[in-house]
């Protein structure tokens, strides 16, 4: 991760850029000493949907379509550059300042997310090898550019896999507000809505069968009232306070356009220009409002999805995108993969809606750890929906981040396959012996596993196993095209 700035630096100065029609506003101050320094050195990062943000950072929503980027990120990187960075100012302009930003802060929020993976499969799959595998695998995620360039997957990344974790531990007021904090910083957290639904639902189920051996009608009748409250209460708290950043903001910009307050005249001329230069809807007080504020349900996102990215149902089923369902097809092959397997392992599950297990104990103390575990079959639901979302209803070769900043699923199964099919990840240890033991009775043999076992098998690549070579073969090499393609204004995921 920290190797990329250097490395895209060099990709971006080896390659020429491409003319891309990409948003690209004019500066609003005089390059500084250090801003052509910055510029060369991170300028690969501030490309494609990153301008967005950076220029929210730097001057606000203006444009319409601005506002389909979410105002979390833009905020930390602001506040990043007005408060540790502020010292720079005297030779770097505050975009300059706000590129550093992206590195420092995008830095930062991948190691955390890096952690909250690695205490989420700890605690879901009760695994600690696949947790580590997984965890390291997503440290060579497809999607690396997106993690490190002016986007906001890692900062998404890190509060849904960190509120999931909060959630799975019991914690569920400080899950809520990440998992709110998470809608803050990307749409698609209110699906996370989805956790907050079904994990209360299944832990009340739990208690009522508790319950079935209590004989006192009139006790066991308070206990389920209580649970069914506390059930729905859960329920309404959890979807009201995930939903609330993506209402507010909703609300935010229908004021902006629908009932402005601005006036063309408060807005740089050059701003104006580039509007009118490239048809951008700016807010003025003096024009009508625009169609969308006369609908029953007026969403600014969604008129922009429609309006300014063509997003909609089977919109880009045509042949000249066939390149880009290529682009996306190990990301879904990953996805379907996991939703296959775990269905073929645990049918009966699947048909409960993992709710409970079949036979006398329907809820085991101690479940099967690994990929096939119980707890693992919400999260894999939830990677279905997005998969069969982003394949029918977006630009499909946002799939490889799409799910990797929203999913730890891509990285689970990943693992597992490694652990299932890779023999030098399956290796025993030398046996050994407790001290005064008899040499005939050896301890308890643990599966070997090296420090990093990613490492281990990229210095053994000859001798891997196909399964490994293509699955470390897909991570690797969309690590380096991301690098080599989104920092020259080539089209990438």
């Amino acid at each position: 991760m920290f190797a990329m700035p250097p490395f895209q630096a060099l990709l971006n100065a080896a390659i020429p850029d491409h003319e891309a029609d990409a948003f690209t506003p004019p500066r609003a101050e005089e390059p500084r000493l250090l801003d052509p320094a910055v510029q060369w050195f991170l300028g690969g990062l501030s490309h494609w949907d990153a301008e967005h943000f950076l220029f929210i950072a730097e001057r606000g929503y203006l444009y319409e379509h601005n506002y389909a980027f979410f105002p979390l990120f833009p905020v930390i990187l602001r506040g990043l550059a007005e408060t540790i960075l502020r010292p720079l100012s005297g030779c770097l302009t505050l975009r300059g300042r706000l590129l550093l930003a992206v590195a420092l802060g995008n830095s930062a929020l991948f190691l955390l997310s890096v952690v909250a993976l690695y205490g989420l499969g700890r605690v879901v799959l009760q695994d600690r090898r696949l947790a580590l595998v997984s965890s390291l695998l997503y440290c060579l995620t497809p999607a690396n550019v997106f993690m490190m360039a002016g986007y906001s997957e890692s900062l998404f990344a890190a509060l849904t896999f960190g509120g999931l974790f909060l959630l799975e531990r019991g914690y569920t007021l400080r899950a809520c507000l990440a998992l709110s904090i998470a809608t803050a910083a990307r749409a698609n957290g209110l699906v996370n809505v989805g956790f907050l639904l079904y994990l209360p639902l299944q832990q009340a189920l739990c208690k009522i069968w508790g319950l079935r051996k209590d004989n006192n009608r009139h006790h066991k009748c308070l206990h389920y009232t209580w649970i069914v409250a506390h059930l729905l209460f859960t329920a309404a708290l959890g979807t009201a306070v995930i939903a609330l950043p993506f209402l507010v903001f909703q609300y935010y910009g229908y004021r902006a356009f629908c009932t402005p307050s601005l006036s063309l005249e408060q807005v740089s001329p050059a701003l104006i220009q580039l509007a009118e230069d490239k048809g951008y809807r700016v807010p003025d007080e003096n024009a009508p409002p625009p169609l969308w504020c006369l609908r029953p349900l007026p969403l600014l996102y969604s008129h922009i999805q429609d309006v300014y990215w063509d997003v909609g149902f089977l919109r880009y089923f045509q042949l000249k995108q066939i390149p880009n369902f290529l682009l996306a097809l190990p990301m879904a092959t990953l996805g379907m993969a996991a939703a296959y397997m775990y269905y073929t392992a645990n049918p009966a599950r699947c048909l409960r809606l993992g709710l409970w297990d079949g036979g006398a104990n329907k809820w085991p103390d101690k479940p099967t750890p690994g990929f096939y575990s119980p707890r693992v079959f919400l999260y894999v639901v939830h990677a279905t929906m997005l998969l069969g979302f982003g394949t029918f209803c977006m630009h499909v070769q946002v799939l490889t981040r799409f799910l990797s900043s929203s999913s730890p699923v891509p990285f689970w199964i990943s693992a597992h396959l490694l652990l299932l099919y890779e023999p030098l990840l399956q290796r025993r240890s030398p046996p050994t012996f407790n001290k005064g033991q008899q040499r005939g009775t050896p301890r308890t043999v643990f599966l070997y596993l090296p420090q990093n076992p990613i490492v281990h098998l990229l210095s053994r690549w000859k001798t891997c196993s196909i399964p490994t070579r293509w699955i470390l073969g897909y991570f690797i090499s969309y690590w380096l095209m991301g690098l080599a393609l989104h920092s020259n204004f080539l089209p990438w995921t």
